[in-house]
């Protein structure tokens, strides 16, 4: 009870004392989750020009991207896709905000009038756009799939923010003018002209070697070029790659597997109790099966001319007599055995001309098909029996009853095609038969009746079976790769990388500069995880993990992480470094020259005087010397006669001396001139103005934080 009276005493005091308990966690956990106290969620990728951009439609439109790229495009390729799109929609929509530009609903409805105006659904019987077709199919969407009528609507905003995209630029071009004062610069910049007399004392002159430069100079640099210098966070990583590659030996194996099935093979027979002779390779005449059963290859059934074969092997191949087996041999990743199993004589491309006769189910038969298959082949002989009688009546008959729509402007004719142009069996009738056979032939498509009418340059073709094998690991190799591997993980636990990478005489590949959202590593392809891996908050440098491959393991450590913020020394030299050189090449060469006139600046440097003729100011390049802008526009601000002082160009140090000026002729009008302004001005709105406007905007990006 005493106890109790205390804390009844003491009531406020322990209040005061839980509430500052409770803060304490409360800023605790805030600042162990840094997006809480800047107010970010997870669920936004980035914020452009202070409009959030939420994670779920962002991965709704990569998931569109990503199909629409296919199945070679990665997930990063996709999200960089709508990434870029997302940022150019929010940064121009800023600009219609703030201009008040809207689509209106008179305004939407012309521009579905233009896009759809092609569209046959939305068309009247004239073949003209009818707007209550379109309402009509909206309203439909609306009640019948809430899906739909949402692509719908995103249709109608894409469309409405390109015509406002365009809108805007047009707006922005209507300002692009020229005035005259431009076009009298434009001509001025363009044709007056001055001819000078110069030398050069080209850096090069000094080797780079007499030229010291400290990491202090180097930091200077860096920090008086800001911009030129500043980087994304990066990782530097290093990695030894575990391939699960066919040894030798496992080479070997397959060989002698593929050796093996030449020969006839007895083998017990469980059922029976007998012993069975299964043919050889050598022998067997049911090829087909024989491939199927023993290839990683299936069986091709067709001709071959010579170019068709492996070119390492075609004429061996090729000159074979039926019958003949070749191997085992190398063909790419595969070890191969091929057998002769026919040769003819066939030509290289074929003119036919055929009727089509469908019937239900055949491959695109049109609703309109009736007939089913009996009654289909029943309608081909009836055809192919008059056809016989009276060729005559093959186009005719091509009118009436073809269904091949590719063919029947033309009689039904397909002038000259090769070999595999056309479904097997219509291919092995042309080509294996004789010009005027005539014959009934099925396929997926339904029944033809087929004439030959030409064939071209007959030569010996080739029917092969060929077992392959792939050049593969054993599960010996794939189990010793794996111990390899664990063994490199165990001797880094307490070893270093390099070293143990050296003593297990095992290459060790540095990459450098790895960004966030990279997801290529030089040597190992697309290898996101890894990426992700390394940018994650608990990775630190001297961290290393094993990464399964596609096909074996790559160990991986962290050998640096890079801040965002401006390169560090190492990095910056290799622009640094050269620019640093030759600004301590021309303060040299400048302080050693005391001579005041181009001849004798040419005499003590022993260089020599050139001339440049005609030069202007639009493209200030000089005979000798090349693009020299600051040289140039020091020549253009002397007099004729005038001698200038040193000037420290970009391929030398120079003094130049005006020997003639010719001054821009005048003109009575300058319109053109200032027209021509007037469109390098519109062209440079659709080139540049996004990027402008893309600079200028405060761009927060989220998505190494949000998106995987």
């Amino acid at each position: 009870m005493a106890v109790l009276n205390k804390i009844r005493q003491r009531g406020l005091f322990l209040i005061i004392v839980i509430a500052l308990a409770l803060f304490s966690f409360v800023i605790g956990d805030l600042f162990r989750n840094t997006d809480a106290l800047v107010g970010k969620s997870q669920n936004i990728v980035a914020t452009i020009n202070g409009k959030d951009i939420s994670r779920e439609d962002f991965m709704q439109k990569v998931e569109v991207a990503q199909r629409q790229l296919g199945p070679n495009g990665t997930n990063t390729q996709a999200m960089n896709r709508v990434w870029e799109q997302e940022v150019r929609q929010a940064v121009l929509e800023t600009q219609f905000e703030e201009l008040g530009m809207t689509v209106e609903k008179d305004q939407m409805r012309d521009l579905l009038r233009t896009n759809l105006a092609n569209s046959p659904e939305f068309q009247n019987e004239a073949g003209l756009f009818d707007e209550n077709k379109l309402n009509e199919y909206i309203a439909n969407l609306k009640e019948t799939s809430a899906v739909a009528y949402a692509q719908w609507v995103d249709y109608e905003n894409s469309i409405g923010v390109n015509a406002l995209q365009q809108d805007y630029f047009n707006m922005v071009k209507a300002g692009m003018t020229g005035t005259l004062a431009e076009g009298k610069l434009e001509h001025m910049l363009e044709s007056e002209t001055i001819d000078i007399k110069y030398v050069q004392i080209p850096y090069t002159s000094i080797p780079d070697s007499t030229v010291s430069v400290s990491k202090s100079e180097i930091s200077s640099y860096i920090n008086k070029h800001k911009k030129q210098y500043e980087v994304e966070a990066t990782r530097d990583i290093r990695y030894v790659e575990f391939k699960e590659a066919a040894t030798v030996e496992d080479e070997n194996n397959i060989k002698q597997d593929l050796a093996n099935l030449l020969k006839d093979q007895v083998v017990y027979n469980e059922v029976t109790k007998n012993n069975d002779t299964i043919k050889g390779f050598a022998t067997v005449t049911n090829h087909k099966v024989f491939v199927n059963s023993n290839s990683d290859i299936k069986f091709e059934d067709r001709f071959k001319f010579k170019s068709d074969l492996p070119a390492s092997v075609a004429d061996t191949i090729f000159n074979m007599n039926v019958g003949d087996v070749y191997g085992p041999y190398k063909d790419g990743n595969y070890f191969k055995l091929t057998k002769v199993i026919a040769a003819i004589q066939m030509p290289d491309s074929v003119k036919a001309r055929h009727i089509l006769i469908p019937y239900v189910g055949a491959a695109s038969a049109q609703p309109d098909v009736t007939q089913s298959k009996e009654q289909a082949k029943k309608t081909a002989d009836s055809l192919l029996s008059v056809l016989k009688k009276d060729n005559s009546k093959f186009g005719e008959f091509v009118s009436t009853y073809s269904s091949d729509q590719g063919s029947v402007a033309n009689g039904g004719s397909y002038d000259y095609f090769t070999y595999n142009t056309m479904v097997p069996e219509f291919r092995d009738y042309v080509f294996q038969n004789n010009v005027g056979d005539m014959d009934v032939v099925e396929t997926v498509y339904g029944y033809h009746i087929i004439e030959v009418e030409g064939q071209k340059n007959k030569q010996r073709a080739i029917k092969v079976a060929t077992v392959a094998r792939e050049i593969e690991p054993s599960e010996t190799t794939i189990n010793q790769v794996f111990r390899d591997a664990s063994n490199f993980e165990i001797a880094i636990e307490k070893g270093d990388f390099e070293a143990v990478a050296k003593e297990k005489d095992l290459a060790v590949r540095p990459v450098n500069g790895i960004k966030v959202l990279d997801e290529n590593i030089p040597g190992l392809g697309n290898q996101r995880a890894m990426v992700r891996w390394a940018f994650e908050e608990g990775t630190e440098v001297g961290d290393y993990k094993r990464f399964n491959l596609n096909g074996g393991y790559a160990i991986v450590q962290v050998t640096a992480t890079n801040a965002a913020g401006l390169m560090n020394t190492e990095q910056a030299s290799v622009t640094a470094l050269p620019a640093i050189r030759k600004e301590k090449k021309a303060a040299l060469i400048k302080d050693r020259i005391s001579a005041t006139t181009v001849e004798d600046v040419a005499a003590a440097e022993n260089q020599t005087v050139k001339t440049a003729l005609a030069i202007n100011m639009k493209n200030p390049t000089i005979s000798g010397a090349g693009k020299e802008g600051l040289v140039v526009g020091t020549a253009f601000g002397l007099k004729e006669g005038e001698t200038s002082k040193l000037i420290e160009g970009e391929k030398g140090v120079y003094m130049v001396q005006v020997t003639k000026k010719t001054p821009a002729p005048e003109l009575d009008n300058y319109q053109g001139f200032a027209n021509q302004v007037g469109t390098s001005k519109m062209n440079n709105v659709n080139t540049k103005l996004y990027n402008a406007l893309k600079e200028a905007s405060d761009i927060e990006d989220n998505r190494a934080n949000t998106v995987q």
